[in-house]
């Protein structure tokens, strides 16, 4: 019998098998409840189980309804987001569990190891932020608000995947596709009544190609207007969202929603992250300014928001005399994928298996994770773009490592889901750059979850890792994208095999922090513009109004007026980073930092390497990441290597 679930799901059944598992747990928690002399092995523990085995239930669902989305997966999705977040709020809200837990932490304290008294530490406070010590009314009220954000989240997604899907724009003129890589006019090309036509759209590797490369300026400005108008109604969500979680930050005794999302993470209040963030608009400015200068050279314009992607493009061919169609043939999606897993392997000893299961979509597939010969976990790749899968990129665990209550291990398994260009027939998916440290990106991510020793499921892998620490270890691997002896491992052309030159790789790596200051500041523009959302109840044009206030300082190139950015903002609309958008850069601080030490003591003779395997990915969330940090490093997080990172000092 396999040690991993498998990734199924019956849609027609399943709604009544959710109730029918949260009313048999509804019971197990009166049952557990009712023990007279509780401790963390006969109540904590069974509990704990409880919501990683609900958790594996679900997650398929929430997974498909994002890869092969239908109105059948949105149906039972959305009707099952009531169900799962009224009984998670009800259990988050128990004053008795509350009290049971506090009660062990004081009797158990000698006896707990580390990661028991992290689990209790943790609880107790998801405890206090979820309300369980409130009054009877109040709770009601914090649960009527956080199945209506469930619902609200859902349908900002929703109608974001749905505006991507349903515009298409159509070329007649070859002139108009002059200039467009051959791989993606080949994705673009169709016949129609025995006409030649182009199709684009706003899926990402369609609508990067034209930005990039298109030469017609005004199907640019379509295309960019179209991107950025995208889902119009969700502006009406965002007024409620943002008024709920107003309303639940105060009842739970916060000031606004920003210190409510601080009170979990490492920044210690919000002048840090604030501080934080104006610090480095001001390092990051003047250069930022010198670069749009060059790229207002050589279009001799005043660029506008829909140029910068095509005339950067032109600088940097000019600059670095690198032209990145160039490169793709050099990053065939499985050579990039197999020279990913000899890295890992060379770094931290991880040998992956293909297995033959059978998935969701006839183009993922799953691999078998083995350290020291021995089984430790397994990787879902889902990697292609197509139509009904949600764009973007990002990891999802599915099972945690940690051992039940007879003392049985469980093995951790994650998935990595990606936009690349599809393959067809004889055209394979070939990548760009950019790609390749996604994907380095997302697999980081994965390693934290899946490497993880840790035996409680709750502090195991990603979980209980501080939100504003999570990227950590995703952007430090992706830092090895750029490494020279690392590209050679798996950058070949995919027709005459030839390795990637040294020239070629030195234009890369010079050219990797290319604009990397006007860069900074649209990253610091949306963090701070997430931020200071949070701090007051902002509703209706008082949204737009402070993310125009917030451009003045950050947008070197004013956008249009019709720019609707936050309609499309899932991450802190649709996701978890809501007031902790910074957290992108506060973790960067972390993975430069480490990066740099790594790659000063050789990469693969690095001792530093070896610490981070065991200290941070063994580690999971057992321990704050404060902590383990100095663990690795032996001191505090320098800030410095952020800028040295992206060449701004």
């Amino acid at each position: 019998m396999s040690k991993f679930l498998e990734f199924r799901v019956d849609l027609d059944s399943f709604i009544k098998e959710l109730n029918k598992r949260v009313e048999k747990n509804n019971k197990k928690v009166r049952k557990l409840l009712k023990i007279k002399d509780k401790t963390f092995a006969n109540f904590v523990k069974p509990l704990e189980l409880m919501d990683e085995y609900l958790e594996q239930f679900f997650t398929p669902l929430s997974h498909l309804n994002s890869v092969n989305n239908t109105s059948k997966t949105q149906k039972v999705y959305a009707d099952s987001l009531p169900i799962i977040t009224e009984y998670s709020t009800k259990l988050s809200q128990n004053l008795e569990i509350y009290k049971a837990y506090k009660e062990i932490q004081k009797s158990e304290k000698k006896s707990l190891n580390q990661e028991q008294k992290r689990v209790l530490e943790l609880n107790i406070l998801n405890f206090e932020l979820s309300g369980a010590h409130l009054d009877k009314k109040t709770k009601a009220r914090l649960q009527e608000i956080n199945i209506k954000k469930s619902e609200l989240s859902n349908n900002f997604s929703q109608n974001l995947l749905n505006s991507t899907n349903e515009y298409k724009y159509i070329i007649t003129d070859e002139k108009d596709v002059e200039g467009i890589p051959p791989s993606d006019l080949l994705n673009a090309k169709f016949k129609e009544d025995g006409i030649t036509k182009y199709k684009f759209t706003l899926q990402m590797p369609s609508y990067i190609a034209y930005m990039t490369y298109g030469k017609n300026e005004k199907i640019r400005e379509e295309l960019y207007r179209a991107y950025v108008t995208r889902a119009p109604q969700n502006a009406l969500i965002i007024d409620e969202l943002l008024s709920l979680r107003t309303e639940m930050s105060s009842l739970l005794g916060f000031d606004n929603y920003a210190s409510y999302s601080l009170a979990s993470k490492m920044a210690k209040d919000e002048k840090s992250v604030v501080d934080f963030l104006e610090k480095l608009i001001t390092n990051s400015k003047t250069q930022a300014k010198k670069e749009l200068k060059e790229i207002e050279k050589i279009a001799k314009k005043p660029l506008q928001s829909f140029d910068s992607a095509y005339y950067s493009e032109l600088l940097k061919k000019e600059k670095y005399e690198i032209d990145e169609e160039l490169y793709r043939p050099y990053f065939e999606q499985t050579r990039v994928v197999d020279g990913m897993f000899d890295f890992l392997n060379r770094l931290f000893g991880i040998t992956f298996k293909k297995t033959d299961e059978k998935l969701w979509y006839k183009k993922a597939f799953s691999y078998d994770i083995y350290i020291d010969e021995k089984l430790k976990a397994r990787l879902y790749l889902d990697l292609e773009s197509r139509k009904g899968k949600q764009g973007g990129a990002w990891m999802n665990n599915f099972q945690t490592h940690c051992r039940d209550e007879k003392g049985d291990e469980q093995l951790a398994s994650a998935v990595i889901v990606c936009n690349f260009p599809p393959s067809k027939n004889k055209n394979p998916s070939l990548l760009r750059h950019d790609d390749v440290v996604t994907l380095f990106h997302e697999m980081g991510h994965a390693i934290h979850h899946m490497l993880s020793n840790v035996n409680e499921n709750e502090v195991s892998g990603v979980n209980g890792v501080e939100w504003d620490a999570v990227e950590f270890p995703s952007q430090f691997l992706e830092n090895f994208a750029y490494e020279p002896h690392v590209l050679k491992l798996f950058a070949s052309h995919h027709k005459t095999k030839e390795i990637i030159s040294d020239e070629m790789i030195d234009k890369l790596v010079r050219s990797k922090n290319f604009l990397s200051a006007l860069e900074m500041l649209r990253q610091l523009e949306f963090s701070i513009f997430d931020f200071k959302l949070h701090t007051k109840l902002y509703q209706g044009d008082d949204v737009q109004n402070l993310l125009d206030s917030i451009r003045k300082e950050t947008a070197l190139i004013k956008p249009p007026s019709y720019n609707k950015f936050q309609n499309g903002f899932s991450h802190i609309f649709a996701g978890g980073y809501a007031a902790g958008y910074y957290s992108y850069k506060w973790a960067e601080v972390l993975s430069a930092d480490a990066f740099f030490r790594v790659v000063d003591e050789g990469i693969f003779n690095s001792n530093t390497a070896k610490k981070y395997l065991h200290v941070v990915l063994n580690g999971g969330g057992a321990k704050s990441m404060n902590t383990l940090f100095k663990e690795l490093m032996g001191r505090e997080p320098n800030p410095e290597s952020l800028l040295r990172l992206n060449g701004i000092l």
